[in-house]
């Protein structure tokens, strides 16, 4: 038996004795049936005391021997950690190829399911030391989802308190708080404000990918294309849930919420164009500061922005300034002064969401897990050679508007979130 083993059979055997020795009322004694049974679980524990004690000798001398395979009851906690993802992998196909007779004790550490040695029966954890790298550089990559607002959740369902506020005018602000002037021993008007809740619950977002022996074989390759191509991965598919996310079983992307403002094509233009009353009638619409405002677009639209120009004569100005021209020393483009963002998730042009502009702090995004899981098995695909290795990301996301927010004064509402009608 492994120590493990012989641990829990040492505390099945005072468990039960304990429970004879409960079992008899106070001021009695035990029954000869009862102390017959109680003598033969003290003498298990005590053979099995001696057995826990051979068993802790031979691990460590395994620790301390030159070379080993698998061992038995090696306190993992001593173990080197592991220097990289491929170091794992590698030592995980080892073990595979060699049928567990050339098994890297630290595998033990990280064995999950039933069992702790038979990979048949739960397979192997990825060392989650690896995780924060790889969920970090999601985070870094994202000009969309780093913008937005972050509100981690402690559990599987996150409930937000939000002002219910959608207009500006007098006895709706702040969800019905109204100010007033009173003359002398007047009669106070009480107001009370309205409140709403937003209900975020995490959903899973997994990325699987099959590794041939070649693969893992190629080691540094192999780490290096998975280091780089599942952060991507994972973030496109969260960016596009935040831009034209469903709302069910994945976040709400701001394309598709109730606070979402559509503004109609200028009357004069004709065919999938974009003009300057477009941008203008677009931003007159806008919610919020300058500085936290982006227009969203998809790289089609560019050539049309660079045409825009307004005023007249020696007046005439550039709407659109592309990076590294007139000044604009940044990576993006400029339109009112704002950065101009090229995303993939932006419709084609001339539909509604190739150009978007939004204000991505009013933007709830909610992840469950600080660090992303990775698991691997090795026998989804064993018959081709392959292993599977799987991230999971758990979160939910959604505009913390439910509806445009009408002004105090003026005929337009307002919203984070403005695009560009249909063009044809």
């Amino acid at each position: 038996m492994k120590l493990r083993e012989l641990q829990q059979a040492l505390a099945a055997a005072i468990a039960k004795a304990t429970a004879i020795s409960d079992a008899v009322p106070s001021g009695s004694l035990m029954t000869p049936e009862q102390r017959t049974d109680f003598d033969a679980h003290m003498a298990t524990a005590e053979t099995l005391k001696g057995d826990i004690a051979r068993a802790e000798q031979l691990a460590a001398a395994v620790r301390n021997a030159p070379s080993s395979s698998i061992s038995v009851g090696v306190d993992h906690a001593t173990e080197k950690p592991w220097a990289s993802l491929c170091e794992q992998l590698s030592a995980i196909r080892k073990h595979t190829v060699t049928r567990g007779t050339v098994t890297d004790p630290r595998l033990m550490a990280a064995a999950s399911g039933a069992n702790e040695s038979v990979d048949a029966e739960g397979g192997f954890l990825i060392a989650p030391e690896f995780a924060p790298g790889l969920w970090q550089r999601t985070y870094a990559t994202g000009n969309i989802l780093k913008r937005c607002f972050r509100q981690p959740m402690s559990s599987n369902r996150l409930v937000i308190n939000t002002v219910d506020e959608d207009s500006r005018v007098d006895g709706s602000r702040w969800g019905g708080i109204q100010s007033y002037y009173l003359n002398e021993a007047g009669t106070y008007t009480g107001t009370k404000p309205k409140f709403r809740q937003m209900q975020l619950t995490a959903h899973k977002l997994i990325a699987l990918i099959y590794a041939t022996d070649e693969q893992l074989e190629d080691g540094p390759a192999f780490a290096s294309y998975v280091n780089d191509v599942t952060p991507q991965e994972l973030n496109f598919r969260i960016e596009d849930n935040i831009y034209n996310g469903p709302g069910a079983g994945a976040p709400l992307g701001f394309m598709k919420c109730g606070a979402l403002i559509t503004v109609a094509k200028d009357s004069a233009d004709s065919g999938a164009v974009i003009s300057t009353k477009d941008v203008l009638n677009m931003w007159k619409q806008r919610w919020g500061m300058g500085k936290d405002l982006v227009w969203l677009i998809n790289q089609d639209t560019e050539a049309q922005l660079l045409n825009l120009v307004r005023g007249a004569g020696v007046a005439v100005e550039f709407v659109y300034t592309p990076p590294g021209e007139r000044g604009n020393n940044s990576e993006f483009g400029s339109m009112m002064g704002c950065p101009v963002i090229p995303v993939e998730y932006a419709a084609t042009l001339g539909t509604p969401g190739d150009l978007v502009l939004a204000n991505l702090s009013q933007y709830c995004f909610a992840p469950k897990n600080e660090e992303a899981r990775m698991d691997t098995s090795i026998h989804v695909a064993f018959l081709t050679g392959e292993q599977a290795f799987r991230w999971q990301l758990r979160h939910d996301g959604q505009p913390f508007w439910k509806k445009p927010l009408t002004p105090k004064n003026g005929s337009n509402t307002l919203s984070p979130f403005i695009a560009l009608a249909t063009r044809s």
